[in-house]
């Protein structure tokens, strides 16, 4: 059994296993092919804290088409261990009900707190479908997407992130240092990815020769790349830092002119929801380099391949 809680927690062979399942998956949808059925007789618990369209739908159509039973919990019926709500049951007492019910815990949570508590309290396997600082499931659909799209296919990429240091960026950055990419993240200062997590995605780089940078010009950042990536300014609970936010990030809006500095080949992505207008204008969003709704259905066949993943002794 492997639980997923953040990127970190993969090896490079986990990894790879996890992309090359999660490709094998979507060639299987493309060719009309049903597939073999993993979770057959299982029983997938979805505790979502917060709200979802892409992680909630593809993670249900996931554990069907997988041959498993998704069994859905929101907030209002589980942890609400965020957002000044008070849950109903202590973290640890959830998680020893819930896994003598199901197979494998799918967790949308306001913190990763949370996630480690079910960790450490449960033997189920635990996939973190977002938290306040990783979005491991993200990033690896991220990765499936970038290596199948590239011009010049999945060769060593240059991937460019412009804007907050979030829990997508830190995602995002391990995982393709992991695949053997070179990342450059752009960000304003104070909005950095943590130092700590720069140093983990260090550690993680599969050669001397690759290049992790974090610096604060978006046009050096896009020079030369293959993939420009950028996330919302403001995420969910971050609404009171609007402004704040809007007034830090000026100049980091992936538009036209930002997007002629990188070569012609490049792809544009985005993890979604789009605040368009803001971190990004709709002449990107919608226009011929942009692969966010090929980025958007990867997430499908990464959560197979994690729910698939995640039973393997």
């Amino acid at each position: 059994m492997n639980s997923l809680t953040k990127i970190a927690d993969l090896s490079v062979d986990d990894l790879n296993a996890i992309v090359g399942l999660a490709e094998r998956y979507r060639v299987q949808r493309v060719n009309g092919d049903v597939g073999d059925k993993p979770l057959n007789g299982r029983f997938v618990a979805l505790v979502f804290e917060k709200p979802s369209l892409r992680t909630k739908v593809s993670f249900e159509v996931a554990t069907v088409s997988l041959g498993g039973h998704p069994v859905f919990l929101s907030s209002g019926q589980i942890f609400a261990s965020g957002d000044n709500q008070s849950g109903r049951e202590s973290i640890p007492d959830i998680g020893r009900n819930l896994e003598r019910f199901c197979d494998i815990i799918v967790a949308r949570v306001y913190k990763h707190a949370t996630i480690a508590t079910l960790r450490s309290v449960i033997q189920a396997p635990i996939i973190n479908a977002l938290c306040d600082q990783h979005h491991p499931c993200q990033a690896i659909a991220d990765v499936l997407t970038m290596e199948r799209l590239a011009p010049r296919g999945p060769r060593r990429l240059k991937i460019s992130y412009i804007g907050d240091g979030n829990n997508v960026a830190t995602s995002l950055v391990q995982a393709c240092v992991m695949r053997g990419h070179d990342v450059v993240v752009a960000s304003p200062r104070g909005y950095e990815v943590p130092l700590e997590e720069q140093r983990v995605a260090d550690s993680l780089r599969v050669s001397k020769d690759q290049s992790i940078e974090f610096i604060a010009d978006p046009v050096e950042a896009v020079c030369g790349a293959d993939i420009v990536y950028t996330d919302t300014f403001v995420s969910m609970g971050q609404e009171h830092e609007k402004a704040l936010r809007a007034e830090a990030f000026q100049g980091y809006q992936v538009d036209g002119a930002l997007m002629s500095n990188a070569p012609s080949h490049v792809k544009f992505m985005h993890c979604l929801p789009a605040h368009r207008g803001e971190e990004v204008t709709d002449e990107v969003m919608d226009g011929p380099q942009s692969v966010v709704f090929d980025q958007a259905e990867s997430r499908l066949h990464v959560a197979k391949a994690v729910l698939a993943w995640s039973l393997t002794l």
